[in-house]
């Protein structure tokens, strides 16, 4: 089995792109603090490459912004190329199958995020105002051990 759920923040706005066979793809980098502390005492937090394609990158790049908090499911997958000089890279990412917003309505709208409140690629039954206010799905964190601008 190979399923990722994850849940970070992006680290710049992601970037949209389109294939020769006119596929949309999204690549974006999604900040996740580990569970727990080092013996400093502080949170590390990994930087996590994720791949979204057709309706679910037009979504990301239309709805989230860098420092945008979202959880997604998606697999692990690892790749490989030959550069022109011919060395091989490799690098692992997480293809991103269902994206959701992860921030309260408040914190979304500065984000330019709309009145939707997931997507899995169909219509969400639930709409936003029907979700009570201050049920997120996590506490909000402390704002100022983020590696990046808000």
């Amino acid at each position: 089995m190979n399923k990722a759920i994850l849940m970070g923040r992006l680290t710049a706005d992601p970037e949209l792109r389109t294939t020769q066979s006119n596929i949309s793809v999204c690549s974006f980098t999604l900040a996740v603090d580990r569970r727990f502390k080092n013996q400093s005492g502080e949170r590390e937090t990994d930087f996590i490459p994720i791949v979204a394609w057709r309706q679910t990158a037009e979504f990301v790049a239309r709805y989230f912004g860098k420092g945008a908090r979202i959880a997604l499911v998606g697999s692990i997958q690892p790749r490989s190329w030959d550069d022109d000089n011919g060395v091989r890279h490799y690098r692992t990412e997480v293809i991103a199958d269902e994206v959701y917003f992860a921030d309260s309505k408040r914190q979304s709208d500065d984000y330019g995020n709309q009145d939707n409140y997931s997507n899995n690629n169909r219509k969400s039954s639930t709409s936003r105002s029907e979700i009570p206010q201050g049920e997120g799905f996590m506490p909000d964190t402390d704002e100022t051990s983020l590696p990046f601008d808000l």
